[in-house]
């Protein structure tokens, strides 16, 4: 049997004729840039998540690069990030100028710890006049965590650091787009707990457009403004430039096929979930629990429905590139995610990062694979990837 990582093909036979009528509507109107079709996403996208605004951009990369724009970060600044994550994290840092800081991540759920946060700004960081400076002589102007594989990370702690020390929190939610949070005053939805939150709708993604596209969402109207002049080249009146921005814009084929898709957005979540339950419990019962490592759910049981939306379905073991290899010589397709932890990429090599200055990391890096999932995936090519790990085993 071959089984595939994901296979988009269910979704849109069954949206085909929305999505045709959608693309036809912008075809006919002849409007492709900041038009009707952008304005009416990004009022559904906002509503969804249940912010103010949403700004619609041209993909998750540019969202992140466009709040760190935004707010000027840069030259002698520093932005604290995990080490674990799409490289786009840290490439946005360090394309505006600013120094990424790595953090290491839980070794369970493997978003960023705030254990790991806290060591890194008692050792390293000071605040002097209400500024934080780094052993390094950086102003440490922001932290960005990732809400990795669809669960979101601990924002209680997230956002305690980030007052406590005068930071700006960006929330990295390109992989959570829906996933839900038990804040201390409520839930809240990824994205919504910061200053702003940035999405990814790459066509893997949960709510996949059909090429790139990505949006902000935010609180406050001024900043909004801000952003939306920094996708147009900075631009407020025509051909007036307030400041330095980028051309950052989603086009408005992918906002009426987002729109169009949106509507969906909570059903295909509830089908993740089913069939992230469904592998756990069918690798229960096959005795595997010692051998290979389950995704976590620890919000669990808070009166959450979206605690985890399983953007990805990631297990580990000690020998996963064996494993992998066993799995696609029985036609079943999985992923690495990610094959290195972001301070050993070597673009990164000034930084000074040693071998193991982040273990948990660089061991997420050597021994975790995607399984396949996806809403529409049948049981039984899910019982079918669970009995060739099973063989694997012995």
């Amino acid at each position: 049997m071959r089984v595939r990582l994901l296979d988009l093909s269910g979704q849109y036979g069954a949206l085909s004729k929305e999505i045709r009528a959608a693309a036809d509507e912008v075809l006919a109107s002849q409007r492709f840039i900041l038009g009707p079709k952008l304005a009416e996403f990004e009022k559904r996208a906002a509503d969804y998540c249940g912010a103010p605004h949403a700004i619609g951009v041209s993909s998750g990369t540019d969202a992140l690069l466009a709040v760190l724009m935004a707010l000027e970060i840069g030259l002698g600044d520093a932005v604290i990030t995990t080490a674990y994550s799409f490289f786009a994290t840290g490439g946005c840092i360090t394309r505006v100028g600013a120094t990424p800081v790595f953090v290491d991540i839980e070794p369970d759920t493997y978003n960023i710890s705030a254990a790991a946060l806290r060591v890194y700004l008692e050792k390293h960081c000071q605040l002097l006049e209400g500024r934080l400076i780094n052993d390094n002589r950086q102003l440490v102007r922001a932290l960005v965590p990732v809400h990795l594989f669809g669960l979101c990370c601990d924002m209680n702690e997230m956002r305690s650091v980030a007052e406590e020390h005068n930071l700006i929190l960006i929330e990295d939610a390109a992989q959570a787009i829906g996933a839900q949070f038990p804040l201390e005053n409520g839930p809240a939805k990824a994205g919504t707990m910061s200053d702003a939150g940035c999405f990814s709708f790459y066509p893997s993604k949960n709510l996949g457009a059909a090429g790139d596209a990505g949006l902000i969402i935010c609180q406050h109207e001024e900043f909004a403004e801000r952003l939306r002049q920094c996708r147009h080249h900075g631009m407020g009146e025509q051909y007036r430039h307030e400041f330095v921005g980028g051309n950052f814009r989603m086009d408005e084929l992918q906002a009426a096929i987002l729109s169009v898709k949106l509507r969906h957005l909570d059903e295909w979540s509830a089908a993740r979930r089913e069939a992230a339950s469904f592998y756990t419990s069918r690798f229960k019962a096959a005795g595997l629990e010692k051998q290979v490592g389950l995704p976590v759910e620890p919000y669990a049981g808070r009166g959450l429905v979206n605690d985890h939306i399983y953007h990805q379905y990631v297990i580990r073991i000690a020998d996963r590139d064996k494993l992998r290899q066993h799995l696609t010589e029985r036609e079943v397709e999985t992923a690495i995610y990610y094959p290195l932890a972001l301070h050993e990429q070597p673009c990164f090599e000034y930084l000074g990062y040693k071998a193991c200055d982040f273990p948990e990391a660089e061991r997420a890096a050597r021994e975790t694979l995607a399984l396949p999932i996806y809403p529409e995936i049948p049981r039984e090519a899910q019982q079918y990837v669970v009995n060739c790990i099973a063989e694997f085993f012995g």
